[in-house]
């Protein structure tokens, strides 16, 4: 339970790791290299793309991955899938959940899929247009004996889809692309197979068309519908518990004595118990029992302090749509501004730039302008100048997290060219941050 905990109060972040060689893990060695026909061409920026993929109850349970270029060429759709199956199994961790990797069908014989290992990948298959169903059903049971779970794209007119959709896990459907009747007849076809199958929607744009598919029983549901939902409503004159951790953090960021942390921690018994809870797990091996909070502040520090306190602010007790968006925004892209800053800015803290992440969202959370949400914060001026104003050595490294959230290709590759960054270093970063925000999530109670 406390691996995630760890990890959040490491003094500095690692970098990044280095991007390995196309077709490479470092772990393991795949027995043939990469095709040719698989390799990029040289100067091609494609970035990363994560989006949430939610259950029935409304919970994350993993993310879509996809590679997005600034120019389109569906020539080149294997040679994507290639990089997103590289940047996937070669990054140190991948997020915590279900990982969803589209993929083509000619892309099933790729090298990279065969040393796919872990469970919590899905592949979900998009036929091609000349597709063979019998090799493609016979690639589909071979993959399913060894683990590896696959999902097939509702597509009735290929011939393909009849031959190979009883050997698929889920049965997968583009709803945006879709009318309400096929959204419904593909539930009704898929779970009269009596084979388990589940269902996958995606390209879900409207709270309406979610309904639609919660309603013929999808189990797996992605799409823009969670940014449409209503924000929670604020509670009249604010929230409590938000209220105090706010004051928390400008104690221990102010002149304070630790005798006055101490204090105003005791308002707030969860907030007590947690870091009590902590300092004492067997994850930190401390030879001595901490039972006291100035002792605890004195042992954790003002500044794993502050971090603590500003991931805090963003827990939601029953989160629904909307707040898991916005912990999820905040909390990667504080990570991936730390991640990136320790390779842009070597020999400088990074806290600041995690912080400069997690405040930039603070708007949301409190439903007020920032400059009011950031009233009597005792910030540090680079990071309030880049919260507020856009300026300042932060603010292109915000430009960059921004970006990421954006789903937006041009404006990714803008954002990484002013700060020097190429599209594989990037995306490597954003998926150690997703991996990371998931993983501290995971552990919240």
């Amino acid at each position: 339970m406390f691996s995630g905990l760890k990890k959040m109060f490491g003094s500095e972040p690692k970098a990044a790791p280095p991007p390995a060689p196309a077709g490479e893990n470092p772990s393991t060695s795949p027995a043939t290299p990469p095709v040719p026909d698989a390799a990029l061409p040289s100067g091609l920026a494609a970035f990363l793309c994560r989006e949430p993929v939610f259950d029935r109850k409304n919970r994350p349970v993993g993310h879509l991955f996809r590679l997005r270029q600034t120019t389109s060429r569906a020539a080149l759709q294997r040679a994507l899938d290639q990089a997103l199956l590289d940047t996937l199994l070669g990054a140190a961790e991948t997020p915590a959940g279900l990982v969803f990797v589209p993929l083509g069908s000619d892309s099933l014989d790729l090298p990279a899929v065969d040393r796919i290992a872990s469970a919590n990948f899905i592949l979900l298959v998009e036929l091609a247009p000349d597709a063979d169903g019998a090799a493609l059903a016979a690639r589909l049971g071979e993959l399913a004996e060894r683990g590896i779970r696959c999902g097939l794209f509702r597509q009735p007119k290929n011939p393909a889809f009849a031959l190979a959709i009883g050997q698929a896990a889920l049965g997968a459907i583009d709803v945006a692309a879709s009318d309400p009747a096929a959204v419904r007849d593909f539930s009704a076809a898929i779970r009269g197979n009596r084979q388990q199958q589940l269902l996958f929607a995606c390209g879900i744009d409207t709270l309406d068309d979610h309904q639609l598919c919660l309603q013929w029983h999808y189990d797996y549901l992605q799409g823009r519908f969670a940014a449409s939902a209503p924000p929670r409503p604020a509670p009249a004159g604010g929230d409590p518990h938000k209220m105090l951790l706010l004051n928390l953090m400008r104690l221990v960021q102010g002149e304070a004595e630790t005798a006055e942390i101490a204090e105003a921690m005791k308002h707030d018994p969860a907030v007590a118990f947690r870091i009590l809870r902590y300092l004492n797990s067997p994850a930190l091996g401390l030879t001595h029992r901490i039972d006291s909070l100035s002792h605890a502040l004195i042992i954790l520090g003002r500044q794993r302090l502050t971090r603590w306190l500003s991931v805090l602010i963003f827990s939601v007790r029953q989160p629904e749509l909307g707040d898991w968006l916005l912990v999820e925004d905040a909390l990667t892209r504080a990570r991936l501004m730390e991640l990136l800053g320790a390779q842009l800015l070597p020999g400088r803290s990074t806290d600041p730039l995690f912080l400069t992440g997690v405040f930039s969202c603070l708007d949301r959370l409190l439903h007020l302008p920032l400059d009011k949400a950031l009233d009597a914060m005792p910030l540090a001026d680079d990071v309030r100048a880049a919260v507020l104003e856009r300026r300042g050595p932060y603010a292109e490294l915000l430009a960059v997290a921004e970006a990421c959230a954006s789903l937006d290709p041009p404006r990714m590759e803008e954002a990484a060219r002013q700060v020097g960054l190429d599209a594989e270093t990037l995306n490597r970063a954003l998926l150690a941050a997703t991996a990371w925000a998931a993983e501290v999530t995971e552990h919240w109670e």
